[in-house]
C-alpha cells in the first residue's frame, strides 16, 4: 500500500439496483445473460468524502451462490451494522471485521469493503491504484466470448476481436461445444493468437482424455473445467494436461490459493475481488501466487464501468502478468453509467487512471437515478453496531 494508511468511517450506505441491457446475450455453460440487474452503493464518510462501488453478484446462483438479492439483504442486514460509524484506522481492517462469526456472503463484504479502500484513497489525495501498491499504467487486455450456436459464428466474433486488438480471446465451451468450436477459431486466426477456454465448471475427470483434445490447439490456459469448489481433481487433470488449467472459482481466498500451489492444481488464478471478499483478500492472493511464481489475471462479471475501475487499479499490480478481462464500456453497453467510459487503444491496452484521486471515473447521477429500480439508505445511527 502507498503511503500512510488513511483512516476510514463510514456514515451512510446508499443501495441501488440499477438495469443495463447488454448489447447481445452473453452465454456461458450455466446460463445466459440479456440485461444485468446491478447494485450499485454510494459509500459516505464521518467527513462527507464520496465514493461508489459495486457489487458484482448476478441474477441468478449460477455462478456463485450470491445473487443481487441475497448481497442486498446481506448488505442491509449484517455488512452495514458492523461497519457503519465504525473508525477503522485502515481499509485492511475491514476484512477481519466483516469475516468474525460472519461467513459466506464474499460478493456483498467486497462492494463494501472495495469502497472504503477507495474512500481511503480518496482521502490521501492518489488515485486508487496507486494507493494498493499498482505499478502499472497500462493493462494488456483479453476479450470474453460467449457460446455461440455454431462454430463460424463464434469465428466471426474472434476476428473481430483479432482486429480489434485484444491480446488475448476467451472462448466459453461447454459439453458440445467445445473441440470443434475452439479448433476453428484456432484456425481462423492463426498460430500466435493468444487463445484460451473457460469452461465455468462444465466437465469432470471422466472428460479428462476429451479435454486433452484442446492441448493440440496452444491455449494459454484452460480455465475452470472441473467443480467450483474442486482442487484435488484439477490437480490430477493438471497431470493428464500439457495446457495449463487456471482456477476461478475453486480460488476463494489465499489458503485455497497456497493449497493450489501445494497440490499442483492449476499453474494460473484468476483474481476476481468481488469473488474473493474484497481487495484484502486478492492482494493476499497476488502476493502468494507472486511468490510461488504463479501468474495471475483479473477477470470479469460484466460490470458497469464502476465496477470495472476496481478491476483496473487491481490489475495494475505487479504479478497481474496476463492480460485481463477488462473490455471497454462500448464491448457490453450502449451507453455506461461513468465517464469517461472505459476504452481501450489500437494495441488492446487500457489506461489506468492516475490523474485524480480515487477511482478515476466520475458517475453519471441523472443516468443512475434513471435506471434505478430500487434504492435504500443506510445510516449509522439506524445500524448501530453493539
Amino acid at each position: 500500500m502507498s503511503g500512510t494508511p488513511a483512516t476510514v468511517q463510514l456514515e451512510r450506505i446508499v443501495l441501488r439496483e440499477i438495469r443495463l441491457p447488454l448489447k447481445e446475450p452473453f452465454r456461458i455453460s450455466s446460463g445466459v445473460c440479456t440485461e444485468r440487474r446491478i447494485l450499485l452503493l454510494h459509500l459516505r464518510d464521518a467527513d462527507d468524502v464520496e465514493v461508489w462501488a459495486e457489487c458484482v453478484a448476478g441474477e441468478e446462483p449460477n455462478y456463485s451462490a450470491e445473487t443481487i438479492d441475497t448481497a442486498w439483504h446481506a448488505i442491509k442486514t449484517w455488512i452495514a451494522p458492523r461497519v457503519l460509524g465504525q473508525r477503522f484506522e485502515s481499509p485492511g481492517e475491514l476484512r477481519p471485521a466483516l469475516e468474525r462469526d460472519f461467513r459466506g456472503h464474499p460478493m456483498a463484504k467486497a462492494a463494501v469493503e472495495m469502497g472504503c479502500w477507495a474512500l481511503a484513497a480518496t482521502r490521501a489525495g492518489v488515485p486508487l491504484a496507486t494507493y494498493i501498491g499498482g505499478t502499472q499504467s497500462r493493462i494488456p487486455t483479453g476479450i470474453s466470448l460467449g457460446i455461440q450456436d455454431t462454430p463460424a459464428a463464434l469465428v466471426a466474433r474472434a476476428l473481430a476481436a483479432r482486429a480489434a486488438g485484444y491480446r488475448k480471446i476467451k472462448l466459453k465451451i461447454r459439453p458440445g461445444a467445445d473441440v470443434p468450436y475452439v479448433a476453428a477459431v484456432r484456425a481462423a486466426v492463426g498460430p500466435d493468437v493468444a487463445l484460451m477456454a473457460d469452461a465455468n465448471s462444465a466437465y469432470t475427470l471422466a472428460d479428462a482424455a476429451h479435454l486433452a483434445r484442446l492441448d493440440e490447439f496452444n491455449l494459454t490456459m484452460l480455465e475452470q473445467p472441473l467443480g467450483r469448489d474442486d482442487l484435488v481433481q484439477h490437480a490430477a487433470l493438471q497431470h493428464r494436461l500439457a495446457t495449463p488449467i487456471c482456477l476461478d472459482e475453486s480460488i476463494a481466498d489465499v489458503d485455497r490459493a497456497r493449497d493450489m500451489i501445494a497440490l499442483g492444481s492449476g499453474r494460473i488464478v484468476n483474481v476476481k475481488p468481488g469473488r474473493v471478499g474484497g481487495f484484502a483478500s486478492a492482494i493476499a492472493i497476488h502476493d502468494a501466487c507472486r511468490d510461488a511464481g504463479i501468474p495471475v489475471w483479473c477477470g470479469g462479471m460484466l460490470e458497469s464501468g464502476v465496477g470495472r475501475a476496481y478491476n483496473v487499479a487491481l490489475a495494475s499490480l505487479p504479478n497481474f502478468l496476463l492480460p485481463g478481462d477488462l473490455s471497454p464500456s462500448a464491448r457490453y453497453w450502449d451507453r455506461d453509467v461513468v465517464t469517461p467510459e472505459w476504452t481501450m487503444d489500437a494495441s488492446g491496452l487500457v489506461t489506468v487512471p492516475r490523474e485524480h484521486p480515487g477511482i478515476g471515473v466520475t458517475v453519471h447521477a441523472d443516468r443512475v437515478d434513471d435506471l434505478t429500480r430500487r434504492c435504500e439508505t443506510l445510516g449509522a445511527l439506524s445500524h448501530a453496531h453493539p
